[in-house]
């Protein structure tokens, strides 16, 4: 049966891509940058265990600030009613974790993720996660890691299969009540067959950051999809637990954090990344770390742990930056990601079709 049956939504039409000899004009610059493989395989090692703390290596608790200097939204993959959350101008809100208390939260699990994959590009690992279309693309020394006893240096801090890692990520707790409401314009799935930045000799070019830029786009009402989110100057508190790390570990960790003043970066998180949305600085307020654990175990009263701030604090910190520098980090890909993820940034967010 024909008739006038109503016509379903078109999406929008992607730009046309200019072809080799084409006069057509440039695409506006990407959001995003590649950080290079190492030319060196990893380095696998068994992983240090669990079954007792090491006197050799840090065992302690980081203290985070973490700060929005853009728009934040880390979906719940779940759409409400806005009236459900408290806004009644919006039919349906995409929303992030929010407590009773009306705090957002961000999962640790994002967090880690986030987190990781800087650690990664930056200390010569094997990549977590792979999508299997692009299998045979990938340097067979950069799969996965899957024997527990051969582990990459990513991999042997954060996790690997059948081995839960050392470190453990708690949600971050927004110190602000309630939330603010963006607009974020539909974005296109990663088409890496129409791109050349991709591949580089059949090979993938290496791992993709998106740059910060000074503020994110919000297209308004009329043109973009409604999200809960945490606006610029909100803060977030969390803690993250580390046991039986070498100092080069705990120093790389530091770096990603922005705590080295010759890499000044910041965090990418949470979705819309191509607009700008999701960068967050951090500031570590303190460490805490037990005086000893040969005391902790041998008598019955219970020892103070230290807690590192001040002077003493920014000793520790650069002390442990230095030994990642010197035995773990690899200098050419911290200098590419650095240039991506250098905040603050001068860099406008993209415009145009997304």
């Amino acid at each position: 049966m024909t008739g006038n049956r109503p016509q379903r939504p078109q999406p929008p039409s992607r730009p046309n891509r200019p072809s080799g000899g084409s006069s057509s004009p440039e695409l506006a610059p990407k959001p995003y940058e590649f950080v290079s493989f190492p030319q060196e395989k990893p380095n696998l090692q068994r992983p240090v265990g669990h079954h007792k703390y090491f006197s050799d290596r840090l065992h302690g608790t980081l203290y985070l600030t973490l700060k929005v200097q853009t728009s934040l939204h880390v979906s719940t993959g779940v759409s409400v009613m806005g009236s459900d959350i408290g806004n009644n101008r919006i039919s349906l809100i995409k929303t992030m974790v929010q407590g009773v208390d009306q705090k957002l939260s961000i999962q640790g699990s994002s967090l880690k993720g986030c987190i990781r994959s800087v650690y990664e590009a930056i200390t010569n690992s094997t990549l977590a996660v792979i999508t299997s279309k692009y299998r045979s693309q990938i340097p067979t020394e950069r799969l996965p890691c899957r024997n527990k006893e051969q582990l990459c240096p990513a991999s042997r801090v954060f996790g690997a299969l059948d081995w839960q890692g050392l470190l453990d990520f708690n949600d971050a707790k927004c110190e602000n009540i309630g939330f603010t409401t963006g607009f974020m314009p539909a974005l296109y799935r990663p088409r890496p067959d129409e791109s050349k930045a991709y591949f580089i000799r059949g090979k993938v070019a290496g791992r993709k950051f998106y740059y910060h830029t000074i503020r994110a786009i919000d297209k308004g009402q009329n043109s973009g999809i409604p999200v809960q989110q945490a606006g610029r100057e909100y803060t977030f508190k969390t803690q993250l637990n580390y046991k039986n790390l070498l100092p080069e570990e705990l120093g790389t960790l530091l770096i990603i954090f922005g705590q080295d003043p010759k890499h000044p970066i910041a965090l990418k998180v949470g979705g819309g990344k191509p607009i700008g949305m999701g960068t967050m600085t951090v500031n570590v307020d303190k460490i805490k770390q037990p005086q000893s654990l040969q005391q902790r175990y041998s008598k019955y009263d219970v020892s103070q742990d230290e807690d590192l701030v001040g002077e003493k604090l920014q000793q520790f910190i650069q002390t442990n930056i230095q030994a990642a520098h010197t035995r773990l980090i690899q200098k050419h890909q911290l200098e590419e990601l650095t240039a991506v993820l250098r905040y603050p940034s001068d860099r406008e967010p993209p415009s145009g079709m997304y």
